[in-house]
Order: structure tokens, then sequence, then C-alpha cells
């Protein structure tokens, strides 16, 4: 690790002066990793995991009958036990809940989850070449080891798999994140924060320089309770998704209404699948039907040599998990309680 001065930020105000030159962290447990490895050497970090004691709504989660608010600080940990959300988003609990270890949930925020870097091995061993890392390099996983990449969104430059659990939740949903800078503080879909990589796969996110996230923002709806994510690993724990699948459905009846997809660990980026959701639309939901949306979710799949499983995999991720959402009983009417952690 290169040395690097180390800062902690007093206020959220001194945190955005920094932020343009230097790089933030707060609980550490993606950023750290990288510099142990000499794939990042950052020459400055500035340390916000204190802000929420100045400004609590950093670290406080908020479930009313408008929806549910939680602060960039709250940890995954925190998040993933109130029973109120168990019993309204059932998806976002899953997916905290089957994310690292619950070592790891303690420590890691929310906003430091939802931009997480990839896990890519070639991105990780600095001797071999990786357009992330080093901008026209070229992608070593095209022809190399390739089991654990993308199948969805790819590109000439890039087949790195985004990591992450909570994001899918969060994008069938429908969350906005609430971002601060010195222009004030705006809102972002969840599913416009990751940019796929194309030709430049190091511009990972849509934030700018300056801007902090400060909370996620999820509406109250008519799909939230009835949600589930599903998700294969290679072990039981602390692994990453080979595939997952988030899903939010509403019924009328046996038929969908609306539908809300999102796949993980075989895409670039949290990925919507829009084409799966339009095949569920006024039908009633059963196996067969399902298997119809799954076969649509990964019409666009791009193989490479040791990936291919991914697609049936997935497929079979994603039935599960629709299955699993429309059998959902609705919650008691009472289990919405305010302000869950603080």
């Amino acid at each position: 690790m290169q040395p690097f001065l180390f800062d902690r930020a007093g206020s959220v105000a001194e945190a955005l002066r920094a932020v343009p030159d230097a790089t933030v962290v707060a609980g550490g447990t993606n950023l750290v990793d990288y510099m142990r490895l000499g794939v990042v050497s950052p020459k400055r970090l500035v340390d916000i995991s204190g802000l929420s004691q100045e400004t609590a709504a950093l670290g406080r989660i908020t479930l009313d009958h408008k929806g549910l608010r939680l602060g960039a600080l709250v940890r995954m940990a925190e998040a993933e036990d109130p029973p109120g959300i168990r019993a309204h988003y059932p998806v976002l609990a899953d997916s905290l809940g089957l994310a690292a270890s619950r070592q790891i949930r303690t420590m890691a925020s929310l906003g430091g989850n939802l931009l997480q870097r990839t896990r890519c091995e070639y991105f990780r061993e600095a001797s071999w070449p990786c357009n992330k890392r080093r901008p026209g390099s070229g992608c070593a996983a095209l022809d190399g080891l390739n089991r654990q990449h993308a199948v969805l969104g790819t590109s000439d430059a890039c087949i790195a798999t985004y990591p992450g659990d909570m994001a899918q939740a969060l994008l069938v949903l429908d969350a906005q994140v609430e971002l601060t800078g010195p222009r004030g503080v705006r809102l972002v879909p969840v599913g416009k924060v990751h940019r796929q990589p194309g030709a430049t796969p190091y511009l990972e996110t849509t934030l700018t320089p300056d801007e902090l996230i400060t909370a996620l923002v999820v509406p109250a709806s008519p799909w939230s309770w009835r949600s589930r994510y599903v998700k294969v690993r290679d072990r039981r724990s602390y692994a990453f998704a080979l595939a997952s699948a988030a899903v939010a459905l509403d019924l009328e009846g046996d038929r969908v209404k609306q539908a809300r997809i999102a796949l993980g660990g075989v895409a670039t980026v949290p990925w919507r699948a829009e084409a799966a959701e339009a095949a569920l639309l006024g039908k009633p939901l059963d196996e067969g039907v399902a298997r119809v949306a799954a076969d649509a979710a990964f019409a666009g799949a791009r193989t490479r040599a040791h990936n291919a499983f991914k697609v049936p995999l997935g497929q079979e991720v994603l039935v599960q998990a629709l299955l699993q959402a429309g059998a959902l009983q609705p919650p008691p009417p009472t289990s919405r309680n305010g302000v869950t952690h603080a």
C-alpha cells in the first residue's frame, strides 16, 4: 500500500470541499481492499463515517406511508434487520442479508455498497491488462478465464460483472439516489447511476466528482411488498452471485398488472430486464409464463468461453424469484413503524 494523507470530515460542507481532490471512505470494505492490492493508490483519503453524528439523517432509516428513506451512512446490517423493511420491502432485506458476511455488512455503508467497484480478477491483479484500471491497455478477460463475467451489457472493452446485490433490489423498487453537491441536492433514479462500459469502462457512474450520496429514497408502491431476491453462488455464504434476480409484482387476481425485474451476477451494471417485464403483463403468473419471461430476459446475452452456463442458470433463478414473489401474502397495515433506526 502506498503512503497517503488521511483526514476526517467534520461536516458535510467540509467533505464536499474535499471530494474533488480526495477519495471518500465510509466503511472502507471495498476501497481498502484495492489499496492493499495496489490497484488504486489515492493520495488523500477523507473519512466521512462520523458525519452521521453531525447530520443525523445520514445515519437514519425512516419508514412511513410515503415510503422508505435510508441515510447513506446507514450500515448494511442495520437496514436488513428492521421488521418494517422485511414486511414492506422484502426484496431489499433479502438482498442485504445475502451479501458478503455479517461482519462486513456491519461495517459497509449503503452509499458505499451502491458504488462498489468490480471484482473482476483481471482488474484486481495489476500485472494484467485492464481497460478499467488502465484505459487502452485491453481486456484480459475476453480470452481469459471468464466464468464469473457478464453476459449482458458487455462490450469489446470490458465484460466485468457488477458485483452488488442491493442495487438490483433498489432498481425494482424505483428507488432514487439523493446526491448533494455545491449546486444543491438532486435526485437520480438508481438505474441512471451506473454506466455500461461501452468504449469507456473506466467511467463507471454518472456522479460528478464533487457530489456525495446522502440518501437512498424508496417510494411506497403497490408492488414493493410482493418482492423477492434470489441469489445463486458457488457457496452458501460470502460469495458474489453467479446469477441473481430481484422481482417486484403488482397482481390483479392471478394476473400481472405491473412487474419490475432486475438481474445481478450476469451484467456489467444493475440490469433492468424490461423485455421480461413486458412478457408478463396481463398474463396469469404461472411457471410457463415465468419461463417465457426468463427467455426474454436473456435474449440479448453474449457469452464467452466459460460463462455460457449463466444463461440457463439466470433463467432458472428468475423463474424461482417470480414464483416466490407471486406467492407472498400482504403484510399487516400496522407494520409501518416510522423511524426504525437513528
